[in-house]
């Protein structure tokens, strides 16, 4: 089965998840081999080029299909950043998966060799220190292109100062196979 097929397939899973909750007719359920295997995945939610919503799984605990459904719901109406999504605006809402490859812990000596190491427009970074954590998926590089630029917002987003850091620090980075609706119905 084609990366365009599993796609599609997980688009279709976001995108009726949704559209079930805000009380639309759902279509028939798609279906795909791999659905029922574990997986991580992001939702991201977009409107005229803004974010609307973006929560995922950084690691697979789950079956795939059960955590695109969960992680669009969660995206529509529990993301924090923004007011659950309503009908009227669904219309004109973008969906986009990204299913995430393991995290793989980087090894480094400081802060400099971490950076020499940084595989800018490739990397999804997972930053952590003690109990704050945090993540951007690859496709953060298109907004934040700088590595400077990214790690410091990625920091902010962990709640530290943006120069923080400290031996303890620990990062993962992973990479994504992403399919957004537009280029899927593009491709079709």
């Amino acid at each position: 089965m084609s990366s365009a097929k599993l796609g599609n397939t997980l688009l279709q899973l976001a995108r009726a998840a949704i559209g079930e909750r805000l009380g639309q007719p759902s279509p028939s359920a798609a279906t795909h081999d791999l659905l029922h295997q574990p997986g991580a995945t992001f939702v991201t939610l977009m409107q005229r080029g803004q974010l609307r919503g973006c929560i995922g799984s950084l690691e697979a605990h789950r079956p795939l299909a059960q955590d695109v459904r969960e992680n669009a719901l969660a995206a529509a109406f529990r993301d924090p950043r923004f007011q659950p999504l309503v009908l009227d605006e669904f219309a004109f809402t973008s969906v986009e998966v990204s299913l995430l490859t393991p995290p793989a812990p980087m090894d480094f000596r400081d802060e400099a060799d971490f950076m020499a190491q940084l595989r800018p427009g490739e990397d999804g970074i997972v930053f952590q220190y003690g109990h704050h954590r945090s993540t951007f998926l690859p496709q953060v590089w298109e907004s934040l292109p700088d590595p400077q630029q990214f790690m410091q917002q990625l920091k902010r987003k962990a709640g530290l100062p943006p120069n923080f850091w400290a031996a303890e620090v620990t990062v993962s980075r992973y990479a994504v196979s992403k399919w957004k609706e537009a280029e899927i119905k593009d491709a079709a």
